[in-house]
């Protein structure tokens, strides 16, 4: 009688892949294991967190342009987890993955459960806000002002972690206020790190909690990269990733001299096609490199299936919904104007037809295209 893998039924050969591939599932989620020195490049191009900007059908678009860069999600609050719809804020789609969770909160004991649930749904990292300046997160007592309660940060982040199994990371200024000091940063960092935080993203610029709009923090104070670059220096063993003003692929070529990775922010919003050369040029992929055309025509099943969601009663949005993320597609080209205003026509759009991409794409020059 034969023996071995052979001898197997299909079904069992089957069984015996499936805990393969959960084997090698949860070894790429363990936290030890990806934060080995060498591992960083999973984070090391990823997208900002931005409100109102990064939800889960702008990070499927993202997705189509590049398979290896991070992507995260617009912050959630605890409350919103905790006491709120929980699939709502939640759900997104397997293809979104590496994808990270970002909370926003200041009780420890309310982190942890949202963590639990972040960790639950499948996401890859839960992340911390200690960079928002606006005023209703600082009604929360959460976000940039947190950064003024360093030792209460690291018990938020003793709390996620011993919750969870997955990366939890930090995102923050250099300062808040009028408070300047490298010493400031360093010793923020240093006291979260102690709690076992091994990944800082840096927004390089100061928080201005009274006075200054969101907008404005993101424009006005000034940039000082070396303040990341120091801290690499300081604390080697730590993940460091640089964020806030960056533009171009040979700004982020110099950062990555100096740190592990790079977070993009508006930038991946408005001219999201940058990202297409992220995974042959920072992750070593040599898979053919999508146009923006091949780009538009992968959303289409997307755009189907969400549209036949909410037309079947589940919630679901409007065309809009998903197209104002993709405006910026053409940005440069010759035709991007026009390629705008078909994905924002209101008639176009209420007739909720998909083909609308393929129409808008075919209003463009062809060499564009």
């Amino acid at each position: 009688m034969s023996t071995g893998l052979y001898s197997l039924s299909f079904d069992a050969k089957l069984r015996i892949l499936r805990f393969q591939l959960l084997a090698m599932r949860s070894m790429y989620r363990d936290s030890e294991f990806r934060m080995k020195p060498g591992s960083y490049k999973l984070r090391r191009l990823s997208v900002a967190p931005m409100m109102d900007w990064t939800d889960r059908h702008c990070r499927v678009f993202h997705r189509h342009i590049t398979r290896h860069t991070w992507l995260y999600t617009e912050m959630v609050t605890t409350g919103a987890l905790i006491y709120g719809d929980v699939a709502r804020h939640l759900d997104y789609s397997d293809e979104e993955h590496p994808v990270a969770l970002q909370l926003g909160g200041s009780e420890p004991v309310d982190l942890a459960k949202a963590a639990k649930l972040g960790e639950q749904w499948g996401y890859d990292e839960i992340n911390l806000n200690c960079g928002c300046p606006s005023e209703r997160v600082q009604k929360g007592a959460f976000g940039a002002c947190l950064m003024a309660e360093p030792q209460l940060v690291a018990d938020c982040v003793k709390a996620m972690r011993d919750a969870v199994d997955i990366d939890v990371t930090v995102k923050h200024r250099i300062g808040i206020d009028s408070v300047e000091s490298y010493d400031f940063v360093r010793d923020f960092v240093g006291t979260i790190a102690a709690a076992g935080c091994k990944t800082f993203i840096v927004h390089a610029r100061n928080a201005i909690l009274k006075g200054l709009s969101p907008k404005e923090n993101r424009e006005v104070p000034p940039l000082k990269y070396d303040y990341a670059y120091r801290l690499k220096k300081d604390f080697p063993d730590i993940e460091i990733i640089i964020n806030g003003g960056i533009r171009t692929l040979a700004e982020i070529d110099e950062h990555l001299r100096h740190l592990d990775g790079v977070m993009l922010g508006r930038e991946a919003y408005h001219n999201p096609y940058l990202m297409a050369e992220f995974d042959a040029r920072y992750f070593g992929d040599e898979a053919p490199v999508r146009s923006r055309s091949e780009i538009l025509e992968a959303m289409i099943p997307y755009v189907r299936k969400v549209l036949a969601d909410a037309a079947g009663g589940k919630p679901g949005p409007k065309l809009n919904s998903i197209t104002r993320h993709m405006l910026g597609l053409m940005n440069g080209l010759p035709g991007a104007r026009i390629f705008r205003q078909m994905l924002s026509d209101p008639a176009r759009l209420a007739a909720a037809d998909p083909e609308l991409l393929h129409e808008a794409c075919a209003a463009m020059p062809r060499r564009a295209a």
